[in-house]
């Protein structure tokens, strides 16, 4: 319900908990079956903890704007990333990446995303971005499928203020969506104007930030997980002789 709960709210939020009730819930640290424990330590404290601790997760500010001009009804507060893509077209996408108007790139590629901390782990890590905790006031400008073997995945500081652009002589439309929703149509010339919204999400955490980020890491993405290397030296069943492996 985390998603959901960012788009109920244009503006500020209240302090949000979050139980785990699908297959993945990366940003739920709490389970249902624990539900009334953890709500009853929530209000009335918990002498083994030292106060709730809460996650302040970075939210954008999208803006799809039409001849340099916001159109009406078209802001959105984005919690995980913005995709701009080729949709059905047969053509690569062509998109025009400005920060705070100058031009940094352009982008031929089947999309481009623009991710927050917290999305750095949904749609971006699989493109090929980094994993990003939470708290680090960041975006993630991550290619999808770049004709390009240059173009690697950035992080940019949180003050970056950028414009995706579909330029006049584009093959092809490009189509938005928003946390994987609101996709709509961006005719050429239209842009989306993003940056770091003043609003953000806090979540509560189960026990901290940083443990409940790396739980999910293990639990959810089975993070460097492998089987550990032997020892150095091995004991033999028959005469008890031990080989040092060196």
């Amino acid at each position: 319900v985390i998603l959901p709960s960012s788009s109920f709210f244009a503006r500020a939020i209240p302090p949000v908990i979050s139980f785990n009730l699908g297959s993945m819930g990366f940003q739920k640290s709490h389970y249902f079956q624990h539900y009334r424990n953890d709500l009853k330590s929530l209000l009335y404290g918990d002498q083994g903890l030292e106060g709730v601790f809460i996650t302040l997760r970075m939210r954008l500010r999208c803006q799809i704007c039409r001849k340099g001009e916001p159109l009406p009804g078209k802001t959105f507060e984005v919690m995980n990333e913005v995709v701009i893509d080729r949709g059905a077209n047969p053509f690569l996408s062509m998109i025009e990446c400005y920060e705070r108007g100058r031009l940094i790139t352009k982008v031929q590629a089947d999309g481009v995303m623009v991710a927050t901390p917290t999305g750095s782990t949904a749609y971006s890590v699989a493109a090929g971005g980094s994993m990003v905790h939470p708290t680090v006031p960041c975006m993630l400008f991550t290619p999808i499928c770049p004709h390009s073997l240059s173009f690697r995945p950035v992080i940019l500081p949180d003050s970056a203020e950028l414009e995706l652009k579909i330029p006049h002589d584009s093959r092809s439309t490009g189509w938005v969506c928003f946390d994987g929703k609101w996709k709509q149509e961006l005719n050429r010339g239209d842009s989306v104007l993003i940056k770091m919204s003043e609003f953000p999400m806090p979540t509560v955490n189960k026990s901290d930030q940083t443990d409940d980020w790396f739980a999910s890491l293990i639990r959810c993405l089975s993070w460097n997980e492998r089987l550990e290397q032997g020892g150095r030296t091995i004991d033999l069943e028959e005469g008890g002789r031990t080989i040092d492996l060196e």
